[in-house]
């Protein structure tokens, strides 16, 4: 009677173990693809990042929190006016956010006005702290090539972008994605379209 008992008391804990192994080893697949998913989207979909700056001010400010969308590029062109960010070439792990303003092909030149002229016609832009005093590359018209974009901060004045030459034209495999929404501040969060923010 004494050894049955036994028997069975060893069969009951012999199947508790593997029912405990399996919680386990579905508990470690769960979390494995929990951060396989998280991976693939901060990698090739969404990832947050911080303006740090007053470049793109008054539209960004130093401090705001922003997603980024890293897919949009991987199936169509940046358009003028999309504020996309990029690596600066001459340091690693340092990143500019800037607005698109010249396309592939087209012609860059800012007189000394401070007016931007796309293939010798004035572009239309209501943003901007004040008139562009520093024409930089663009004070000769620039040409861009059929992968190249021109860029400028916002804020004219206080903004490293193409018109220097450490920046120049941004190529479009340089992009890594563009401002889609400001999470942070609480109070200003919006989506970011165009030179329009949308709220």
């Amino acid at each position: 009677m004494d050894n049955k008992e036994t028997v069975v008391s060893e069969e009951k804990n012999g199947n508790n173990n593997i029912s405990f192994a399996k919680e386990v080893l579905s508990l470690i697949l769960y979390l494995g693809f929990v951060f396989l998913l998280t991976f693939l989207i901060l990698h090739f979909v969404g990832q947050r990042t911080t303006v740090s700056g007053s470049s793109m001010e008054v539209t960004l400010s130093d401090g705001d929190n922003l997603i980024m969308d890293k897919l949009t590029y991987r199936f169509s062109d940046p358009k003028r006016f999309d504020i996309v960010v990029f690596p600066y070439r001459y340091a690693e792990d340092r990143y500019y956010i800037k607005r698109v303003i010249g396309l592939p092909g087209e012609k860059v030149y800012i007189d000394p006005e401070g007016n931007i002229f796309i293939n010798d016609e004035l572009l239309t832009e209501d943003y901007g702290l004040a008139v562009m005093e520093y024409a930089g590359r663009a004070a000769e018209p620039i040409v861009l090539g059929k992968d190249e974009f021109f860029v400028l901060g916002d804020n004219r004045n206080d903004s490293e972008d193409s018109r220097f030459e450490d920046v120049g034209n941004v190529k479009k495999s340089e992009i890594v994605g563009r401002a889609w929404v400001r999470i942070y501040p609480f109070n200003e969060i919006q989506f970011l379209k165009g030179y329009v923010a949308e709220k």
